[in-house]
């Protein structure tokens, strides 16, 4: 079996985090290079230390975000800086965002009139402090003023976890409404916004930026070619009868005992019940996207007890219910609302 390779995070982003918090922790941090990578457990307790410093607090993930510069981000951060359009940097983050970290995704979802910029977590989000990704999506909101003017706002931003602290520094930073224990971790933006041409950009340095960009997400890619546990794992419940899955059938598949498999996965910062969710949740989508059966056909085929469990279940995963979810998913295939 191939080197399983943890979730990583580009030490420019690292540094960052600890030069953004005012006790200077950032001094102590030594790498060699901007692009060297710190396994996801390291990243995790850079976040203990900077949390637990004298000032810390429930809105530190969220000013650390909003004071990243360009340099943070990397090769990122230079090619939005030259990006035409929001649209053109929103793209670029989609794209590029694994060269910054691996413990997330960021991605565009284009509607008629508005779209959404989506970060989900790639690990189990238990195992990240809410901080953390406050960081990320007030960092996105920042990077997005650098070309569009420091008074730019979102029309809204959405958090999947509760409010931790007062909310006026959110409505302060982030400059519109914020709300929490949402279905997603998401910035709304309208197309007009995300299309509007920047008068002065330079395509050909952002062509420059772009190559090298790419370079470094093939090398990226080369280093991490061997997918991690996790990612077999996923694969393997995509095809698996979710009724019946269990730990032991993939095990069985990467020669791991079941006690090593949840070792495995626990390093990479999620689990056998989050990936098992997460696939119960994505089955559901498609089975209410693409086939007309009620909901008691399609509970024991995403591996849950009945039509009530299914409801319980989807509604926590999206925020509506799971016939909301179908009339939304048909009027959007119909060309009568905005897409997903």
């Amino acid at each position: 079996m191939s080197t399983i390779e943890p979730p990583s995070v580009t030490a420019s982003y690292a540094l960052s985090v600890l030069n953004a918090t005012s006790d200077g922790a950032g001094e102590s941090a030594s790498w060699a290079l901007p692009t060297d990578r710190l396994q996801f457990g390291e990243m995790r307790a850079l976040w203990d230390t900077v949390l637990a410093a004298g000032g810390a607090g429930p809105h530190t993930g969220l000013l650390v975000g909003d004071r990243i510069r360009p340099e943070g981000l990397h090769i990122l951060g230079h090619l939005v800086l030259t990006c035409g359009s929001l649209a053109d940097a929103a793209l670029a983050a989609e794209r590029y965002h694994s060269l910054v970290s691996q413990v997330g995704t960021v991605s565009v979802h284009r509607g008629s009139d508005v779209s959404r910029i989506r970060y989900r977590p790639n690990v189990d989000p238990a195992a990240m402090y809410p901080q953390q990704v406050e960081a990320i999506v007030s960092s996105m909101v920042r990077a997005a003023r650098w070309i569009a003017g420091d008074d730019w706002a979102p029309l809204a931003v959405s958090f999947a976890h509760p409010r931790t602290g007062s909310a006026e520094p959110y409505a302060r930073v982030l400059g519109c409404p914020v709300t929490f224990d949402a279905a997603e971790h998401a910035i709304t933006v309208t197309n007009e916004e995300l299309d509007r041409h920047r008068p002065l950009y330079d395509p050909a340095l952002n062509a420059l930026h772009r190559a090298y960009a790419d370079r470094l997400l093939d090398q990226l890619s080369t280093t991490t070619a061997a997918a991690t546990t996790a990612e077999r794992v996923r694969q393997w419940l995509e095809h698996a009868a979710l009724a019946e899955a269990g730990p032991e059938g993939p095990a069985r598949e990467l020669s791991l005992s079941v006690r090593s498999l949840r070792r495995a996965l626990h390093a990479e910062g999620t689990s056998w019940r989050a990936l098992l969710d997460t696939a119960r949740h994505c089955r559901a989508r498609r089975l209410l996207e693409t086939t007309a059966l009620p909901l008691d056909r399609i509970a024991p085929l995403v591996g849950l007890s009945g039509a009530t469990a299914l409801v319980r279940a989807f509604t926590r995963w999206e925020g509506m219910s799971p016939g909301a979810y179908r009339s939304r998913a048909a009027s959007s295939s119909s060309g009568t609302g905005p897409t997903r």
